[in-house]
């Protein structure tokens, strides 16, 4: 292979990656975010954040950390993303072969404090049934809390809404605390594979934090306030193509360019 060749595949297979990474991952690591997720990775929860179980209880969080912990911010009266996305983890621990209440937890907290213990106990009991293996109950429990405490673990973990009437407009993510507190992954949407679930446990278990491919996902689609639903961002996309092949062929120009050649008069 020539040597003009050999530097035009480094310059693709390693500068343009580069790019379009440092792409993917701005979506959520933007620090503007109205409506979205600013993720927290490697922070740690704040120990003075208190909830409200199904019974009435008040507890701390910080006290529940004892293994791998799934934080769900949600509001259990809300007409659109919430329902789906909790449908979805659902679904994810039915066909996942890790055991909730063994291997991790997932906490559902509410962010809506008009809301209370008879309605997260509803939404617990309901969405309890939609799964299809047998589980530990204490390993998917759902909770309330006022207003202060919502906006402690809100700003925590980076997660942006905002009053829209009597509603909301937010997006949804599994965020993965470790049993020290610490942020180490976040899953954003509401189709969820097992295989993710498996290793945000397992390396939020071991204490390590790192992306995710749902990042990849949430570079390619964007979250609809309205239609409060995620939708393919067909500009975007197509930006970044025009852009990766903008670069490609600059890169090739630049390579392949002729050397000037001098003729000399005699």
């Amino acid at each position: 292979m020539h040597t003009k060749q050999k530097k035009l595949l480094f310059f693709v297979f390693f500068t343009v990656p580069f790019f379009l990474t440092a792409q993917s991952l701005e979506p959520t690591m933007r620090t503007d975010v109205e409506i979205g997720i600013e993720e927290r990775l490697d922070e740690y929860i704040p120990d003075d954040i208190y909830l409200i179980d199904t019974e009435g209880n008040h507890v701390r969080l910080y006290d529940m950390l004892d293994k791998p912990t799934v934080i769900a911010l949600v509001y259990y009266r809300c007409p659109g993303i919430c329902s789906p996305f909790m449908g979805a983890m659902a679904e994810v621990v039915s066909r996942s072969d890790l055991e909730p209440g063994i291997d991790y937890q997932i906490l559902n907290i509410s962010f809506d404090p008009r809301e209370g213990p008879e309605l997260a106990r509803t939404n617990r009991n309901n969405y309890h049934n939609l799964l299809t293996r047998n589980i530990d109950p204490e390993g998917w429990r759902f909770f309330v809390t006022d207003s202060l405490n919502a906006a402690r673990i809100t700003d925590a973990v980076g997660f942006r809404y905002k009053r829209a009437g009597l509603d909301f407009l937010h997006t949804a993510a599994m965020i993965f605390v470790s049993d020290e507190g610490k942020i180490t992954r976040y899953l954003h949407g509401t189709y969820f594979l097992p295989i993710d679930l498996k290793m945000a446990v397992v390396e939020t278990a071991a204490g390590r934090s790192g992306p995710s491919f749902s990042r990849v996902l949430a570079y390619c689609y964007s979250f609809d306030p309205e239609g409060q639903r995620y939708v393919l961002n067909i500009t975007k996309i197509a930006g970044t193509l025009i852009l990766f092949f903008a670069l490609v062929i600059f890169g090739g120009l630049v390579i392949f360019r002729p050397k000037n050649k001098r003729t000399d008069r005699a």
